[in-house]
């Protein structure tokens, strides 16, 4: 996630923002999960792993928007 951004910029906003750091690891735990349900790992119905997809998808939006926020504010965009 988030790989248009320099990673050091992405690990420094971490460190920084708490909510910006749970949202990239909700994602990330998501992310794992939905990978071992389409790999065929793990079963899930179809209408859950779509509302897992549908989160994932809000968290990373709410990311892209904090990360360019902070980007700007940082005069680096």
């Amino acid at each position: 996630m988030l790989e248009e951004f320099p990673k050091e910029i992405v690990e420094e906003l971490k460190a920084k923002d708490p909510h910006f750091d749970a949202i990239v690891t909700k994602h990330n735990e998501l992310d794992e999960i939905v990978t071992e349900v389409e790999e065929g790992r793990e079963y899930m119905e179809d209408l859950e792993l779509e509302k897992l997809k549908l989160e994932k998808l809000k968290l990373k939006d709410e990311a892209y928007h904090l990360m360019n926020k902070y980007m700007k504010e940082k005069g680096l965009k």
